[in-house]
């Protein structure tokens, strides 16, 4: 899509991950208004997610999970630089992608997403978040082993009551349709991400980080989003009133209009 006459100079390449159980196709909202304002943007499908033909028996590890996010910045030239923004447990892919590849983000930017620090595995914020859930929280949400040994990773798949209360409870209709058409069995990852060394402070403890807050998120809640915050410092905290946690469809343009101060300031 060309940019927008005038704007191609201010142009920043902005990397949308989406979550578990969606795809790119997430970022539908958010994509077009960055490109509208000149901005070149990639939404990649993790693996097993929106359009990538593997199943998720094919995809063992967590790396193996965020490789086409990973694959996109190894393919980008040295000197581009990348605002890399993940929602929710796309937190955990692009705290990856900035420990591998610090000098190709320009800033990595956590919308209500688990946040891993420095000091401790990559499991430690998803294990935390865990914790405080009883089963009541995760009302219908399915658990399923992949295997009867155990060695691939537990998956799960959010089921219709928690996605309309939980996670698009302040969405359209329309989306929350989209949203329930679309999604796949996806993982957590937890056993894998536990046995990791932490993210290092040199590589990823370098990188500009901004923490954007949903405040009406009653999946990962503003709660447990400070708690992060609190956890693992970052460079700045921006505030959404009225996101659910699939602010990227409830409130897109506040979302967009955030992105694109973002990149403005770090890209």
């Amino acid at each position: 899509m060309e940019a927008p006459a005038g704007k191609a100079a201010c142009s920043k390449h902005i990397v949308l991950v989406h979550g578990a159980c969606h795809g790119g196709w997430s970022w539908y909202k958010v994509a077009t208004r960055l490109r509208s304002a000149g901005h070149r943007v990639s939404t990649p499908d993790l693996a097993a997610s929106g359009v990538d033909p593997r199943p998720l028996r094919e995809v063992p590890t967590f790396r193996d999970y965020s490789k086409p996010l990973l694959d996109l910045l190894e393919s980008l030239p040295a000197e581009e630089k990348v605002v890399l923004v993940g929602h929710s447990l796309g937190g955990v892919s692009i705290a990856l992608a900035s420990e591998l590849f610090p000098e190709k983000v320009a800033a990595a930017v956590f919308v209500t997403a688990f946040m891993p620090d420095h000091s401790s595995p990559p499991s430690y914020v998803l294990e935390k978040f865990v914790e405080g859930r009883t089963a009541e929280d995760w009302m219908d949400t399915e658990f399923k082993p992949q295997d009867p040994d155990g060695k691939l990773p537990i998956s799960f798949l959010f089921g219709p009551l928690v996605t309309r209360a939980k996670l698009y409870q302040l969405c359209s209709p329309e989306d929350l349709t989209l949203g329930r058409s679309l999604m796949r069995v996806s993982s957590m990852f937890e056993d894998d991400l536990r046995l990791q060394q932490p993210y290092s402070e040199a590589r990823y403890g370098s990188v500009r980080k901004v923490f954007i807050v949903c405040k009406d998120d009653l999946a990962i809640d503003e709660g447990f989003q400070r708690w992060m915050i609190e956890n693992y410092p970052v460079d700045k905290v921006m505030e959404i009133d009225g996101a659910d946690h699939l602010a990227l469809f409830s409130t897109p343009a506040e979302l967009a209009s955030c992105l694109t101060d973002i990149a403005e300031k770090y890209a």
